[in-house]
């Protein structure tokens, strides 16, 4: 504190630098800087000393905390190529540099190093695979920042710690750690806050959402409004191109493109940006992506939108490509976290064990000595309290133990229950994508044969085929979206007015389609006057759409029959589809509501259908079910729709902003 007194009143060199300190401090600093990854030269030791005595000669406090700001950088540098029996011996030097950094940044009172030192850290320790420490240093910033009232440092450890989430793919946490942080930048009044650019912040939050959704265009235009920086309008003018592909504008997405690739940061800022342009030019196109270039793209949420984006320009074998990719990603980058977690807590676990068995070894030593120094009976009372004590945290310690080798043992079943699952899916989905394709293809043939192979009336006849079996593939991969939507949490409820009569209407034409010859589907409601009520009218129909598909599917000869009622569940709209196809066994009621479950596995489709009817009116607070107690042949499914909203307010994109 008095060396930051005297330096207000002694003059210092020309500062024509963007630190603002002495010019030959920043001399020495930009050698150190430079050479701080170079670990094979002496270049970086000597320049960081003759900062310090630079520093310290013409009494420049900044110049001093950025010897300590270099000396943090060296060390993490250097432990990250280290190998991994040196871990230990890094990791303690890493925490002394830092003390050091902070202590220094303390007296001096450039606070903003204080915080610097807390994100040097966790990157080395991220970097390392220490991920526990990382998130540990990160949540000890914010204690101390909201101890200190200290709206920078929260600011800041708030903002790198949604980056760390942002690293790990955890797109929920990063989401509400950017939330926060914006929240605090728009509520401060402190000038060190509020001078911060936050359209970085707007645009992450923004690619937490699939690209064409309405919150992430209402998040990317707050990044346009916030943006002062070239690299904030480079990152906004990156995802106004991806827009402007998916709203199908290709001019200005070629605009947005050029600009893009004609500048200098592009490259650094977006590694795997060009080969994502260059998928996007091949959509657009008509032409799908090679897999070559396709896994080229590294970054997780633009393979996400290519799949999505080859998928709208119907490319559905580069679609169904990237969603496999994306499904063996989300797997590994699963079983990575928990060998990373596992393997952190068998390193506590044997520091615990080997800190017990030292003090078990001190303690006998302790006892042998007292035997000597006091009475026989003081030692013995002694001696059987401590005991018990000792033993007391023992048997703790190892039902703690106990405890997180059954957590680490249920992890890993997941882990391997979810692999099972994922092979399931393939070989579900290689068969089920296979027969449509084959009857597309083969049919295709026969078309392309001279004119006189075929009379018209079977060349017509093919084309049907084409056509049904293009549906089939179509239904295919909407129920893979679908369940992939609500797996990651996408899939939103929008609650608006309804009317009974005219979904179920809707419902049949859309599905009608599907009938064997033969057999008949009508609407039968229980009144003839319309109702309306507040729902989801799309997500009611897609319900009544796949019960009604299922129906179609097993039933051969007779009708489907799809009726509504009011009251037969007062306060609900009750619709039924009834089928006089084979029927379902009671036992298998619930079950055919699972995932990738069929009862028949020669009839076509995912087994998605109804577990995706299931999933929906959960979100509604409807309900799906089996009528077990139909007894006049065939199978009866009830679909329970409330005639108004839960309590609880649907998710909108304003809404994500509380």
């Amino acid at each position: 504190m008095i060396l930051c007194l005297l330096a207000a009143f002694v003059p210092l060199a020309a500062q024509n630098n963007p630190f603002e300190i002495d010019d030959e401090c920043y001399k020495y600093y930009q050698q150190a800087e430079l050479s701080v990854s170079d670990v094979a030269s002496d270049t970086f030791e000597k320049a960081n000393a003759k900062l310090l005595e630079t520093a310290l000669a013409k009494q420049d406090e900044k110049a001093r905390t950025l010897y300590y700001v270099e000396a943090l950088k060296r060390c993490s540098r250097m432990g990250r190529i280290a190998p991994a029996s040196d871990r230990v011996h890094f990791n303690a030097e890493i925490e002394e540099a830092r003390r050091q950094l902070q202590e220094v940044a303390k007296q001096t009172g450039y606070i903003q190093y204080y915080y610097y030192a807390f994100d040097l850290c966790q990157t080395y320790y991220f970097n390392t695979g220490q991920t526990l420490r990382a998130h540990e240093l990160l949540n000890e910033m914010i204690r101390i920042s909201e101890t200190e009232g200290d709206e920078y440092g929260l600011w800041q450890a708030v903002r790198f710690i949604a980056q760390l989430y942002q690293k790990q793919g955890d797109l929920t946490n990063t989401r509400r750690y950017l939330k926060r942080g914006l929240d605090i930048w728009e509520n401060s009044r402190e000038p060190s806050v509020r001078r911060q650019s936050v359209s970085r912040m707007y645009n992450d939050l923004a690619d937490t959402y699939d690209i064409g959704t309405d919150s992430a265009r209402l998040f990317y235009n707050r990044a346009w409004q916030a943006a002062n920086q070239d690299l904030d309008t480079l990152r906004c003018t990156f995802y106004d191109a991806l827009q402007a592909a998916f709203d199908e504008k290709k001019d200005e997405y070629r605009a947005d493109r050029d600009f893009c690739m004609r500048h200098p940061s592009f490259k650094p800022l977006f590694p795997t940006g060009g080969t994502c342009f260059r998928c996007v030019d091949d959509i657009l196109g008509g032409v799908s992506p090679s897999n070559v270039r396709m896994d080229s793209v590294s970054v997780f949420k633009q393979r996400h939108f290519l799949g999505r984006l080859a998928y709208k320009y119907g490319l559905l074998d580069a679609a169904y490509y990237l969603t496999y990719a994306e499904a063996s990603s989300s797997q590994s980058n699963i079983s990575s976290m928990n060998d990373i977690r596992l393997g952190e807590l068998s390193s506590q676990w044997e520091k615990s064990r080997m800190s017990t068995d030292l003090a078990a070894k001190s303690a006998q030593v302790e006892r042998v000595t007292r035997l000597v120094m006091i009475l026989t009976l003081f030692i013995l009372l002694s001696a059987l309290v401590f005991s018990t004590i000792h033993v007391r945290n023992l048997r703790q310690g190892k039902r703690r133990d106990e405890q997180r080798i059954a957590e680490l043992k249920e992890a890993n079943e997941k882990v391997r229950l979810a692999d099972a699952a994922k092979t399931r899916f393939v070989q579900n989905m290689s068969h089920e994508v296979r027969t449509p394709l084959n009857a597309i293809v083969g049919f295709s043939q026969l078309l392309s044969l001279p004119d006189g192979s075929f009379p018209p009336e079977e060349k017509e006849e093919f084309a049907g085929h084409i056509v049904n079996n293009t549906k089939m593939l179509t239904m295919l991969l909407d129920d893979i979206l679908n369940a992939s939507a609500m797996d990651s949490g996408n899939y939103r409820i929008a609650y608006e007015e309804g009317e009974m009569h005219f979904i179920a209407q809707s419902a049949i034409s859309s599905a009608e389609h599907r009938l064997q010859p033969g057999v008949q589907m009508y609407y039968k409601p229980e009144s003839p006057e319309p109702f309306t009520f507040t729902t989801d009218p799309r997500r009611v129909q897609q319900v009544l759409i796949n019960l009604l598909t299922n129906s179609c599917k097993h039933t051969s000869a007779g009708e489907i029959v799809l009726s509504s009622s009011l009251t037969e569940n007062p306060g609900s709209v009750t619709y039924a589809v009834t089928d006089t196809g084979p029927g379902i066994p009671a036992d298998q009621a619930e079950k055919i509501f699972e995932r990738f479950t069929k009862l028949n596995e020669f009839v076509q489709g995912t087994g998605l259908g109804l577990s995706i009817c299931r999933d929906i009116a959960g979100r509604m607070g409807a309900q799906v079910y089996l009528d077990t107690a139909y007894t006049e042949g065939g199978a009866r499914f009830v679909f329970i729709v409330p005639v108004a909203p839960p309590q609880q307010e649907a998710e909108t994109p304003e809404s994500n902003l509380k």
